[in-house]
C-alpha cells in the first residue's frame, strides 16, 4: 500500500462536484473516519472540513440544567418547556466557545485571563 504525504495529509482523493453542489464521500474515507448519515461542515480558514455529525445523547447537562430549574421553583409543564428551551442553548454555546478558542489559538482573537473572567479575590 502507498500512501502520500502532502503537508501531513494521508490520503487524498480528488472528488466531482454535481450540478446540484453534492459530492459522494469515496468509500475508503466513509469508513475509515465513521460516518453514518449525518456530516458535518465547518470552514477552516480557507478549507472545508467534511467530518461525521457528533452524535450526542441529548442529555448534557441535563442534571444540572434540571437542578437551576427546580431551584427557581419550577415544576410540571412549565419545568419542562424551560429545560427544552435551556437545553437547546447549550450545543451553540459550547460551539461559541469552541470557535473562540480556535480563533486565539489561531492568533486571530484576543483572550481573556481567568482574572479577567472571574476577576481576583481582595
Amino acid at each position: 500500500m502507498s500512501v502520500s504525504v502532502i503537508n501531513n495529509v494521508t490520503d487524498r482523493k480528488v472528488v466531482s462536484i454535481s450540478s446540484k453542489r453534492q459530492i459522494t464521500i469515496p468509500q475508503k474515507f466513509y469508513t475509515m473516519l465513521g460516518f453514518s448519515d449525518t456530516a458535518e461542515c465547518v470552514v477552516r480558514g480557507n478549507e472545508l472540513v467534511i467530518r461525521p455529525a457528533k452524535v450526542t445523547s441529548g442529555g448534557e447537562f441535563a442534571e444540572q440544567i434540571l437542578t437551576d430549574l427546580i431551584a427557581q421553583g419550577l415544576s410540571g409543564d412549565e419545568l419542562l418547556r424551560q429545560f427544552k428551551i435551556t437545553q437547546a442553548k447549550i450545543r451553540p454555546a459550547v460551539e461559541a466557545m469552541i470557535a473562540e478558542s480556535e480563533a486565539v489559538a489561531a492568533g486571530e482573537s484576543e483572550y481573556a485571563t481567568y482574572d479577567d473572567v472571574f476577576g481576583t479575590e481582595d
